[in-house]
């Protein structure tokens, strides 16, 4: 069971929001890329169907989750789980699978997340100033990725101890110059070493630079597993569903 998924869910949908005698559902789904079919899974919050203009929040993971066959099966235990957890949001979240051997950054997987968000959006009649961008760890990175290359397309970043995917020249204002005044919060421990706190410290310290809207949590004595700790961030999904886009 993916423990550092349902950490992070668990946390950043814990406000009762919804009716916990309500229940959503999780769907699959594939979209093409060059010819090659890619599995998908969306929480859908209770009569999604009925209602207009609803969230959808992607959420990108981390590298043990990546795989060919869809990060979520429709039924059993961890769909069980998932459900528990995601019917107090009142929001579509989308879960994209990155291939083994790649990164978000990856060309087919750039084409496959954007795809997946258009074709979800159009499904649902989702509001398309309320897409926000969640990731961990390598999914930390890949928020960087997509919002630096879709300026404006996002209403808010959430980065949990993740960097900066490029690897030359100025890594981190180059993303801060395109990201402009889109609201991120980025969360890190200080004794991570996987991936070193410095990349959230530096990427923090370029948007401010450029005067974006950043917020930052850094967590003493807390390694990789900074997610845990997120889980008592309970302002946070307040927050995200607050965004639009202009």
């Amino acid at each position: 069971m993916r423990n550092d998924l349902l950490a992070v869910l668990g946390g950043l949908f814990s406000a009762d929001l919804l009716s916990l005698g309500r229940k959503g559902s999780i769907v699959s789904r594939s979209v093409q890329v060059d010819s090659e079919n890619y599995d998908y899974q969306i929480y859908l919050p209770p009569d999604v169907e009925k209602v207009k203009d609803t969230p959808v929040i992607v959420f990108l993971h981390g590298i043990r989750e990546r795989g060919s066959g869809g990060l979520i099966a429709a039924e059993g235990t961890l769909s069980a789980i998932l459900k528990s957890y995601l019917k107090k949001i009142p929001a579509i979240v989308l879960f994209p699978q990155c291939r083994p051997g790649v990164f978000w950054s990856d060309s087919a997987m750039d084409r496959m997340v954007m795809r997946a968000i258009e074709q979800t959006s159009e499904e649902y009649n989702a509001d398309e100033q309320r897409l926000s961008l969640i990731g961990v760890s390598m999914g930390g990175y890949g928020v960087w990725h997509f919002a630096a290359n879709y300026p404006e397309k996002f209403a808010a970043l959430v980065a949990v101890c993740g960097g900066s995917p490029i690897v030359h020249g100025d890594r981190y204002n180059a993303i801060a110059e395109k990201i402009g005044k889109t609201p991120a919060w980025l969360f890190h421990g200080a004794d991570d070493t996987i991936v070193p706190v410095g990349e959230s410290r530096s990427l923090v310290e370029a948007i401010e630079r450029h005067q974006g809207n950043v917020k930052y949590t850094e967590y003493e004595n807390v390694g990789h597993n900074v997610w845990l700790n997120v889980l008592g961030e309970k302002e946070l999904l307040a927050w995200l569903l607050r965004q639009k886009t202009n």
